[in-house]
């Protein structure tokens, strides 16, 4: 009798009739199964995640072999193989199985093997399909920079100021390196605040010549200047009941910046060439990579403006103090943009892990993000390695003393037992063999304990 707790997944089946035995298992674990005839093209399946299973020893598929590469190709499905070990032999079919599958299974196999490989590779494809969702969805920003993801304890942090100057209307300031997203975070601030349903308005103060700033953060009235034909309302007008999102104020003029600092006392705007002052409800973020403290020493920025600005502080981490999300973002950016690929990647080869870890990132999460975009498009193979994203000469792994090699074994045994058992930390615990207190320890001890839940930031 079937498990009524099981969620159905979704089996698409090429080969000759499943035996008893097997489809009887199937049945009981909650598969679906949907079987394909090997001579025909993949029609639009389902845009879930689902599990494959093609049976090469069947004469209906070996002799369908140029039409294999179609069925394999379907991004939202995890194909798992059965041969022969004679067919291991075969060039063609060994290429269809490391290119496509998450695993192989070789005739004869018990039925549980089968369903523990059928297991694993639905999780992985299940877990694609949930990159590629967020990427659609578009969190916080609609492209690949939407989505705040990170569980080092520096993001962790992040996440927590986030969630607490969100709650006030104080003006907050954002400091960190270019590239680390802090548009991103005045985003989450934004959409976790009170006026999540009021304008975001953002102006890059770094960007816009010094001669239109003026206009462009106040506005003006028609006849105010040859050109303006008509009234023009500024930037700060615009987010009248929002957030006006001050990005690089470290590159403000002089003279726009005693403007802003009026507007911050006043709370009112009044239009180039107008007469007449309109009162503007603003809630400030900005931001800036320029070191302040220098700036104001120098003279190149006021004192007064900054401290009006700076009430509440918050330090954007680089992406080279952030540990292990490196490598998990390297991750997340290659499914949402491997539509990109003119083959099916599968993922980094060690030497791009190691590259990765061992690299500076001076210009943290946007380089990664454009150097993992070119690996995609210009790679040859199925791994992208160190030299697809230009880094060969920092793959060189550095030496691991054993506790680390112990520690980076567990991890990886942990997470590859979490995916097939898609987060269920007691069936996790079961299949390594430890109690569930044991596991939640260890996750603890390698701070992987809230690596799921703080994987992504979720600005609802």
């Amino acid at each position: 009798m079937a498990d009524s707790s099981l969620l159905p997944r979704h089996l698409l089946y090429v080969g000759d009739p499943l035996t008893l035995e097997l489809r009887s298992l199937l049945d009981a674990r909650g598969w679906k199964v949907k079987a394909l005839e090997p001579n025909r093209e993949p029609e639009n399946f389902s845009s879930k995640p689902s599990g494959g299973l093609v049976d090469f020893s069947a004469r209906s598929v070996l002799a369908n072999l140029r039409l294999a590469e179609t069925w394999l190709s379907v991004k939202t499905v995890g194909w798992v193989a059965l041969l022969s070990p004679a067919q291991l032999e075969s060039p063609t079919i060994r290429r269809l199985v490391r290119d496509f599958c998450s695993d192989y299974v070789t005739l004869p196999a018990s039925s549980e093997r089968i369903l523990n490989s059928l297991g694993h590779a639905y999780g992985m494809a299940a877990l694609h399909d949930s990159g590629a969702r967020d990427a659609d969805n578009g969190k916080g920003g609609g492209d690949a920079e939407g989505e705040m993801i990170g569980s080092c304890d520096a993001m962790l942090a992040l996440f927590r100021a986030i969630r607490k100057v969100a709650m006030t209307d104080a003006p907050v300031f954002i400091s960190g390196e270019s590239g680390t997203g802090k548009e991103l975070t005045a985003t989450a601030i934004h959409a976790r605040s009170t006026r999540r349903d009021q304008p975001f308005v953002a102006i890059n103060c770094g960007a816009i010549p010094a001669h239109l700033l003026q206009s462009e953060l106040f506005g003006y009235e028609r006849g105010a200047f040859t050109g303006a034909n008509q009234r023009k309302i500024g930037r700060v007008e615009a987010a009248n009941g929002g957030t006006l999102f001050l990005d690089e104020i470290g590159d403000l003029p002089l003279e726009s910046q005693a403007s802003l600092l009026r507007f911050l006392q006043e709370r009112k705007v009044e239009r180039l060439g107008g007469h007449e002052s309109t009162p503007v409800d603003v809630r400030i973020v900005s931001a800036t990579h320029v070191d302040m403290q220098a700036a104001m020493t120098a003279g190149r920025f006021r004192a007064d403006l900054y401290h009006r600005l700076c009430v509440l502080r918050i330090d954007e981490p680089p992406l080279r103090a952030r540990g292990n999300d490196i490598e998990l973002l390297a991750r997340n950016f290659l499914d949402r943009f491997e539509k990109d690929a003119s083959r099916r990647l599968r993922g980094f080869a060690p030497d791009a892990i190691a590259a990765i870890q061992n690299y500076t990132w001076p210009g943290n999460v946007r380089e990664l993000i454009n150097r993992v975009r070119r690996a995609i498009v210009m790679t040859e193979g199925k791994l992208i390695g160190a030299r697809d994203l230009e880094l060969g000469e920092f793959a060189e792994c550095i030496p691991l003393s054993l506790a680390q090699a112990r520690e980076v074994g567990e991890r990886q045994a942990i997470e590859m037992t979490l995916l097939r058992n898609r987060g269920r930390v007691g069936d996790a615990a079961r299949e390594l063999g430890v109690s569930r207190v044991t596991l939640y320890r260890i996750l603890s001890a390698y701070s992987m304990r809230n690596a799921e839940a703080s994987r992504s930031f979720s600005l609802e």
